[in-house]
């Protein structure tokens, strides 16, 4: 379950799906294509050898081909994320996007297949006649109750994993969840009493799953009420199925006395006076997206004994999919599992729940702002950020499938096995979601500073519709509204505009200008016209003054300009340093280099203090530092005059008792980056490959990562400003949009936070 709200607009969308290539999914080969021998084993004739090895033995698909990590992700386009029967090939977006999920959160590789017919004997026999390509079925947009039938007869049919999303997801979650939130209460599964408030996909089977738990006493409601014994009108066999005996016949005849309220249906489906008559403590589980039965706010004010959980992101225990199914299938097609089995369900059930009782990950904490997330009523459910996931999960389901005999290949170390897992993850994805999270959590009043420009508007109403804090304008009012509607952010966005000209902060920011630069040659009227006229001066003014809590700027300008202007307000943390440093997302690799855009040929003494803020700004992230000092030459070979500066830098760290990580240098990024290469040097006091690199010059270090970005091997983000008293970023000239989007989360993310007093 997801509640993202709309941040773009439809060509931004269309645009996003066309460039630089159509579509969200490529075929990448996992084997060396570069030479005639090479293409004769992968194809013929050099293909006929696996070809008779598996008509021998079908088994054999799984060794030789990638079946054993292939899902389908199929669907009819029948129930199109709430939009509706749009037809197969309308839902392929979705389709396209959920097997980049696989792919992002369980290294899963996935295709989509969208089915023409909505015939369901048809699909079915379609599903099953190309079922042996996969290692597994993911059902996804089918529309109830076909899918019920659909699901059931091809977990019959097919010997592969069939699993059907929009069912099980929600309740996997949902049930985790609901089994930490007895544990705080002290109640027991089989004298609970539930409202059930959906009946749906969803709905139905958390019904199911909670009376495997034990549950005994579910009323489950639909749009016209209890679903009862004997009730005829809008009830199938599969409503019926979960028909109770009783005199209720309204929602909120049933929430009396409740325990819990497990709701899929639709937005303000529960009143205030609902959540008066339920049991003590009550269980409020509100996940109808994007808008809850009733949010939790509602609830405290009424309720402050209640534990809520909700589909949406920016409240406390959110019931999101992504929790669930890349990590179950990674765990059925690991022991290459026949089926996917309630008792698999369970498992990933219950793997969540231990998750959340244990310690919050650092990566977590970083996501936000430091907080250390403790099991409570507030975090019941993991956080999506949550680094161990991939080696949590996958376990329990695949333990769960060896020992209900559905297992092909059993795994014999779990242990072993559970540190394979923790290396398999790309992590670089989860940066940016980390950041955004985390201020999400604390929103920042963000100044854009050229504010009439089209892609900083559009990037100050993503970052506002983001629920990231208070996006300011600094621009001509008259001038940046007519900009607003050609570009067609609507009239009524929560922006704030500021001209600042106009502005009545000009006498005190001028007063505070002059202050600063009257003995720099400045007059008093000189300080007034940069207020007046200067956007980077009269922004970095608000930030100072505490009118605002960060700026991003850089747009219009270049960045030595930019910077100097910024400067004139705003200096340097005191002690610290000023610097550049860019984040290399590539190859599951997360990378700091600096310094990339400040200092030019920095001496052994500035190449100290750069590795000490660049430090700084990894924890900040998250990432515990692993430092490398780059250079041409290692450990001395070959001698120079540039090597030496590099080998003093070390020495000064070397002499400081201040120094709490790990580094090492001279070295080539090779020796820096493979271990294999470290092998050669057992004294290397580097304990795991180097996650911040510091470069000798900024033209290495600016070459570096700029021909990284070129090549599209990688991810580059930044130059990041650190080191200033007050949180600035400046953003590449002729930024997109989706890049002041990022600059303007970093600046509210603050890379360089004041010391507590």
């Amino acid at each position: 379950m997801t509640d993202e709200k709309r941040t773009f607009t439809d060509e931004e969308a269309l645009a996003f799906h066309r460039l630089p290539q159509p579509g969200k999914l490529s075929v990448t080969p996992t084997k060396p294509m570069a030479t005639q021998r090479d293409l004769s084993l992968a194809y013929s004739p050099g293909v006929a050898v696996p070809v008779q090895a598996i008509a021998d033995d079908p088994e054999k698909a799984y060794d030789y081909t990638s079946k054993g990590n292939l899902v389908a992700v199929i669907s009819n386009g029948t129930a199109i994320l709430g939009m509706g029967n749009l037809g197969a090939l309308a839902s392929k977006p979705v389709m396209e996007g959920k097997s980049v999920l696989f792919k992002r959160f369980a290294d899963v590789d996935s295709i989509d297949v969208e089915v023409t017919t909505q015939d369901v004997e048809e699909l079915i026999t379609t599903v099953r006649n190309i079922g042996p390509t996969f290692g597994g079925i993911n059902l996804e947009d089918i529309k109830a109750p076909e899918c019920f039938v659909i699901e059931s007869r091809l977990r019959d049919e097919l010997d592969i994993p069939v699993f059907h999303d929009d069912q099980h997801g929600t309740a996997i979650i949902a049930i985790a969840g609901l089994m930490n939130a007895c544990t705080l209460t002290k109640r027991k599964f089989a004298d609970l009493k539930v409202v059930v408030n959906g009946a749906g996909a969803a709905g139905l089977s958390c019904t199911a799953l909670m009376k495997m738990m034990g549950v005994k006493n579910i009323v489950v409601c639909d749009s016209a009420g209890v679903v009862y014994r004997g009730r005829e009108k809008g009830v199938d066999q599969f409503k019926s199925v979960h028909a109770v005996d009783t005199p209720l016949r309204t929602l909120a005849e049933a929430m009396k006395g409740a325990d819990v309220f497990m709701g899929l249906s639709v937005a303000r489906a529960v009143s205030q006076d609902m959540v008066k008559s339920m049991a003590k403590n009550p269980i409020i589980f509100a996940m109808a997206n994007p808008d809850p039965e009733i949010t939790p706010e509602e609830v405290k004010a009424v309720r402050k004994d209640a534990i809520i959980a909700t589909g949406r992101s920016d409240y406390p225990n959110q019931v999101n999919n992504v929790l669930g199914f890349p990590y179950i299938f990674r765990g059925a097609l690991d022991v290459r599992a026949r089926t996917i089995n309630e008792e698999m369900k369970l498992a990933a059930a219950k793997a969540l729940a231990a998750l959340a009782k244990e310690d919050v990950p650092d990566e977590v904490a970083a996501a936000y702002q430091g907080q250390r997330l403790k099991f409570g009523p507030e975090y019941i459910i993991p956080s999506p950020f949550d680094p161990r996931l991939i080696s949590t999960v996958p376990p329990y389901v695949a333990q769960a499938a060896m020992d209900t005999g559905v297992a092909r290949r059993p795994i014999a170390d779990m242990d072993a096995y559970r540190n394979s897992l923790a290396q398999r993850l790309d992590p670089t994805a989860a940066v940016l979601q980390r950041i955004q999270s985390a201020v999400r959590a604390n929103p920042k009043r963000i100044v854009f500073c050229e504010g009439e420009e089209p892609s900083v508007i559009r990037a100050a109403y993503a970052y506002a519709e983001l629920r990231l804090g208070q996006a300011i304008l600094v621009g001509r009012e008259e001038q940046t509204r007519r900009t607003m509607a050609l570009v067609g952010v609507p009239e009524n966005a929560p922006l704030t505009i500021i001209n600042s000209r106009l502005s009545d902060k000009n006498p005190q920011y001028t007063a505070y200008l002059y202050n600063r630069l009257q003995r720099f040659g400045f007059l008093h009227r000189d300080a007034q016209r940069m207020v007046n006229q200067d956007r980077n001066v009269f922004s970095a003014l608000m930030v100072a003054m505490g009118d605002a809590d960060g700026m991003v700027t850089g747009v219009t300008r270049s960045f030595n300009t930019t910077l100097a202007e910024v400067r004139r307000v705003i200096d340097p943390v005191r002690g610290g340093r000023m610097i550049g440093a860019s984040i290399i997302l590539a190859k599951g690799r997360v990378i700091f280099i600096a310094d990339t855009n400040i200092t030019e040929l920095p001496d052994a003494g500035e190449l100290a203090q750069i590795a000490i803020q660049a430090a700084r700004a990894a924890r900040r992230f998250g990432v515990e530092p692993k430092l490398a000092f780059v250079s041409y030459s290692t450990f001395g070979n070959p001698p120079g005059e540039r090597m030496e500066k590099v080998r003093d830098a070390v020495s000064i760290l070397d002499r400081r008792e201040d120094v709490d990580f790990e580094y090492e240098g001279e070295m080539s990024p090779d020796l820096a980056l493979n271990p294999d290469a470290r092998a050669l040097y057992p004294f290397s006091r580097l304990s795991e490959p180097a996650n911040v690199l510091i470069m000798p010059a900024i033209h290495s270090a600016s070459i570096a990562t700029k021909l990284l970005a070129a090549l599209g091997d990688a991810t580059v983000i930044g130059p990041l400003m650190i080191g200033l008293e007050e949180s600035v970023q400046i953003a590449p000239l002729n930024a997109a949009v989706s890049e002041i989007v990022t600059f303007a989360a970093m600046a509210a993310y603050n890379l360089s936070p004041k010391p507590a007093k």
